[in-house]
């Protein structure tokens, strides 16, 4: 029957805290890692995805365009509550800093 004493002990604990340390150190890389700012491209694509997406909107016919994180909205939409919904959907998707809403009400 083997003893194990208190010497075994420190080498397990010192593998565990190792461990820890990594994994800790690795999330904290993930979590505070610096974000690059979303391209124009990336935002008009998700602003384009959540707006045709929308059964108020509707939004396949509305021309989107993205200058430094601005985002123009164009085109014509059947109601009032879809041109505010359009500018809406769009003030969420990330990396928008400002809509301007040229949608005309048919």
């Amino acid at each position: 029957m083997s003893h194990l004493t208190g010497v075994q002990w420190p080498g397990t604990m010192k593998s565990k805290i190792f461990v820890l340390l990594f994994f800790g150190f690795l999330l904290g890389n993930a979590v505070f890692a610096k974000q690059e700012p979303l391209t124009d491209n990336t935002i008009t694509d998700q602003v384009r995805i959540k707006l045709s997406g929308d059964q108020i909107v509707k939004g396949g016919a509305l021309d989107v365009e993205v200058k430094d994180g601005v985002v123009t909205l164009s085109g014509q939409v059947d109601e009032p509550k879809a041109k505010d919904r359009a500018e809406k959907l769009t003030k969420k998707v990330k990396g928008v800093k400002q809509v301007v809403n040229k949608i005309t009400v048919k």
